[in-house]
């Protein structure tokens, strides 16, 4: 007995029923739409989905927890270093010093000439190290931001300038360490 599927005259891949297939789709229509997940696997796809953002989340903090903790280590050590090169520059000023503390003999004229030595050691280490100087020459305007006015005194010259330097001011990278002592002319 010859049943559809084993009979030469049937097309291989014809369906048995013929025509009247219940479940076959209608001939032109478009194919099945994929099944939605189901919610079982909606939840399983976003637990996986938040097990990396957690994970990822945690490897964030932990980069900005290390990144917070070497840029404190670094300012630490910038503050407790920071006058590290400016005391180097000093130490020859306190050699020179301690070499003419060790000649009680010397003359009057080597002990001068080893201070302007030793003065010009300081000055070159302040310039090294951005210490300027404030003297103003007399006639400059008053500037209350550099200058600290001892006096006003009569002179001739245009009311609020600096008449004479009593005491000299120092900048170090444009902020005033110590403003400038002066004497200040009176209005006429």
């Amino acid at each position: 007995m010859t049943t559809p599927e084993n009979d030469p005259n049937v097309p291989a891949n014809t369906d048995p029923n013929g025509p009247f297939n219940a479940h076959a789709a209608p001939a032109g229509a478009a194919p099945t739409e994929p099944v939605p997940p189901t919610l079982e696997q909606r939840l399983a796809d976003l637990e996986t989905k938040h097990s990396e953002m957690s994970d990822a989340y945690l490897r964030a903090k932990a980069e900005a927890e290390n990144t917070r903790r070497r840029a404190d280590e670094e300012i630490s050590k910038a503050r407790k270093y920071a006058v590290e090169s400016f005391a180097e520059s000093l130490l020859p000023v306190k050699d020179s010093l301690e070499a003419a503390i060790a000649m009680p003999d010397a003359k009057v004229e080597q002990v001068l000439e080893g201070v302007h030595a030793t003065l010009r050691q300081l000055v070159a280490a302040l310039d090294r190290n951005k210490v300027m100087q404030i003297a103003p020459p007399a006639g400059t305007k008053f500037d209350p931001h550099q200058h600290q006015a001892i006096s006003v005194v009569p002179a001739d010259q245009d009311a609020n300038t600096v008449v004479a330097v009593l005491q000299k001011g120092y900048l170090i990278a444009e902020r005033v360490l110590r403003p400038a002592l002066v004497t200040v002319s009176a209005p006429k």
